[in-house]
């Protein structure tokens, strides 16, 4: 059912040790392993599998995920699988639980890139909250903010943010992503031409320019996270209806230390036209803002979440040249190019260059 080799980590003989080790498979032993669906989807090859037991497995999973490479991506897009796997070793571990699935196993190979995860499927509980790119109802969308909070919340100015957990860049390695980043903005504007409005490449000239006094929030270290950095609402699993479960986090490839409302600004105003943002936006940032004070985030406003939540709306400007530049698909950058540019003259964000 698929022309992708499946690489041994589902050899039955690799799987029993993995879910001993995970501790969900005692005296039974993984006897067959068969791939019930396949899909790509832009960076990735998920895989379901069934697994068939010999002996005792009663806590042992029927079926798992699995995550690869897709092979148009495998050595390209900012070493995709890498970071995940450093999430699922790393970070997952000391989470609340119910936030993300469950991992038993995983791996990453610095020569060839490749790798992998094997995942907790959720299929039978959970599901999307709706087909892209049909935007959410008001109540999938507060419990999609509410898990991203609970997670935000999780990691808020935790002591082992940039210690064991992640990585603070200095000044300097800004500085450098931001030179990179106006390289690649003068290959993205040559290509689209007309189509980039003089006043929209002014709006990008001005942001490069104004982006070390924008990056001093960063670099203050303080009322920052673990961001997701996808937060798109189709990286979330809501409890199908009749299941009492709460939301799950998954897609973990671009996560990193960053200020909360940039995931905000990523999942609203990037991937939300003008009307819907505007009937969901606030009750979305109060309900993000309600969950971190209710899981013990003291000390950052309302306010302070709008002013970071108009800053992350400006940044979000970058996104659709990186995606560009990582050969993601036009339909996903230029209407998100079109998207954000609406918000940014929603929300004043204009202001925020001068």
């Amino acid at each position: 059912m698929t022309a992708t080799p499946l690489p041994p980590a589902v050899d039955p003989a690799h799987l029993t040790e993995a879910l001993r080790a995970s501790g969900v498979l005692g005296a039974g032993s993984v006897r067959q392993v068969t791939v019930l669906s396949a899909r790509d989807i832009i960076v990735s090859r998920i895989i379901r599998l069934r697994l068939s037991y010999d002996g005792p497995a009663p806590d042992a999973p029927e079926t798992l995920i699995l995550k690869v490479a897709q092979e148009n991506f495998a050595k390209t897009l900012w070493q995709a699988g890498h970071q995940e796997v450093a999430f699922y070793r790393n970070v997952a571990p000391r989470m609340p639980k119910h936030l993300a699935p469950r991992c038993f196993d995983s791996l990453w190979n610095s020569d060839t890139h490749a790798w992998h995860l094997l995942l907790e499927d959720l299929s039978e509980t959970h599901e999307l909250a709706t087909e892209w790119p049909l935007p959410p109802s008001l109540e999938q969308a507060a419990s999609i903010v509410e898990a991203l909070s609970r997670l935000h919340a999780a990691w808020w100015d935790h002591e082992s943010l940039g210690q064991s957990i992640g990585t603070f860049a200095d000044i300097t390695a800004m500085d450098q992503v931001m030179a990179e980043f106006a390289g690649h903005f003068e290959r993205f504007a040559a290509l689209l031409g007309d189509r980039l409005t003089a006043e929209r490449r002014d709006i990008y000239y001005r942001f490069i320019k104004a982006s070390p006094r924008l990056l001093q929030r960063y670099h203050s270290r303080r009322n920052v996270t673990i961001a997701h950095g996808d937060a798109h609402i189709w990286n979330f699993l809501v409890p199908r209806h009749g299941v009492n479960d709460r939301v799950r986090v998954f897609d973990f490839d671009q996560w990193r230390i960053n200020v909360g409302a940039n995931d905000l600004a990523y999942m609203i105003a990037l991937q939300l036209y003008p009307e819907r943002r505007r009937d969901i936006e606030g009750e979305l940032l109060d309900r993000y803002h309600g969950t971190l004070v209710s899981h013990g985030v003291n000390g950052y406003s309302r306010a302070a979440l709008s002013d970071d939540y108009r800053r992350g709306v400006l940044w979000q400007i970058t996104k659709p040249v990186w995606q560009w530049t990582a050969k993601i698909p036009p339909v996903i950058w230029w209407n998100n190019l079109e998207r954000i540019f609406l918000a940014v003259d929603d929300l004043g964000c204009r202001e925020l260059l001068d």
